[in-house]
């Protein structure tokens, strides 16, 4: 690293193949942080190991290798460093790809400076909130203690996190209630995995979907949104986040971990001061109707409600969204897959409404979800 560097800015590494854009973000970048370049995935992986870099914007087309296969490789060696795509070859498969491996922004040439500087510092105090979630689950076991200790803990975390969150222009954020809390609770999910995330958000709008259709008070509707949203907080309980990216398959796929999840969520959520029927849905996303699930072996409709609703959304985002899986079914093949398991996974009657609503709301669902169906599309 240059003697010159400023150790109280930021680090940021331009990765761009042509020398003009790349020495036009580095002039535009300078006067507001520490900045590095690279013309290559080979010479961008060289600086990673040598120095720490806090945000990276990357091109796709590079001379050595595409922009998408380095963004994979970047999240699963150097997990806590962000990267921004810019990139004057975008299309919506190539944004849609940027956010499945990991980006946390997508920006296309000719962009606006104001824009560009913006997405950076949001990207960054992000990265700040993140960074001290990570640190504060890995040292402080008292998240899972006695119902006093996880009530010390969590309002240790909350005042941390308005802490790491506050800035110059502003107070702190407020938090406390459900909603209140919805900030903090969805980047823990995010400082575990960023998949976590967008698969929540998917499942929770699935969830809302069929909510829609039933005969749902207020307060169980807002249950539901929101007990989806947080139906794997228990993997953040669990370590993933003590693990680079790429491990973290193969650490969750472990039988004791995939089982404990939904107790160690209920437990988290429960200590946060959330309502019963949230942890509900969080303890019992895994039963299945024949009481074959886990983790208590619930049966027909002894599993809540809820719970069964999210059990069928979570399952649909699997099939059609998992990054993890080679070839994600198009949306009419999970379909066809989850209408098989019911009597068995799922609530007849419910898979029967839920893949009702799926087939009239094709048009509008998350793009990750239809992106399969894409594909599928035109090999036909």
């Amino acid at each position: 690293m240059p003697s010159h560097t400023d150790l109280t800015k930021p680090t940021v590494l331009v990765i761009d193949d042509e020398a003009g854009p790349r020495d036009a973000l580095k002039v535009i970048l300078r006067p507001f942080f520490n900045v590095q370049s690279a013309e290559s995935a080979c010479a961008a992986l060289d600086i990673l190991s040598r120095h720490p870099v806090d945000l990276i914007t990357l091109d796709q087309k590079l001379p050595d290798r595409h922009g998408m296969d380095l963004l994979q490789e970047i999240r699963q060696a150097h997990a806590d460093t962000e990267v921004i795509i810019v990139t004057g070859y975008g299309s919506l498969k190539s944004a849609m790809d940027g956010i499945r491996y990991g980006a946390a922004g997508y920006l296309l040439k000719p962009f606006n400076v104001t824009e560009l500087i913006t997405l950076i510092n949001q990207t960054l105090g992000k990265k700040r909130r993140l960074d001290f979630i990570r640190k504060f689950f890995e040292s402080s076991p008292d998240l899972w203690g006695t119902e006093q200790e996880s009530a010390h803990a969590w309002q240790a975390l909350q005042s941390g996190y308005a802490a790491a969150g506050a800035d110059k222009q502003g107070p702190a954020p407020v938090l406390g209630t459900d909603l209140g809390l919805l900030p903090l609770l969805s980047d823990i999910l995010e400082a575990t995995d960023r998949n976590l995330l967008n698969h929540s958000s998917r499942v929770s709008f699935y969830a809302t979907l069929i909510g829609n259709r039933l005969n749902l008070g207020s307060e169980e509707q807002k249950s539901l949104t929101m007990g989806a949203f947080l139906h794997d907080i228990g993997k953040s309980g669990i370590g993933p986040h003590h693990f680079p990216e790429g491990q973290r398959k193969a650490s969750s796929d472990s039988t004791d971990i995939r089982k404990d999840h939904p107790d160690k969520g209920a437990q988290l959520v429960r200590h946060a001061g959330l309502s019963a029927e949230i942890s509900q849905i969080i303890l019992c996303h895994h039963e299945r109707w024949d009481g074959h699930g886990y983790p208590h072996g619930l049966q027909g409709e002894g599993i809540p409600l809820l719970a069964r609703i999210v059990a069928l959304a979570q399952t649909f985002d699997h099939l059609t969204a998992d990054p993890m899986a080679s070839s994600p079914l198009s949306i009419d093949a999970a379909l066809d897959r989850i209408s098989s398991q019911a009597h068995t996974y799922f609530d007849p009657r419910l898979t029967n409404l839920f893949i009702q609503v799926i087939n009239e709301c094709k048009h509008s669902l998350p793009p990750m979800a239809v992106a399969a169906t894409i594909a599928e599309s035109r090999k036909s």
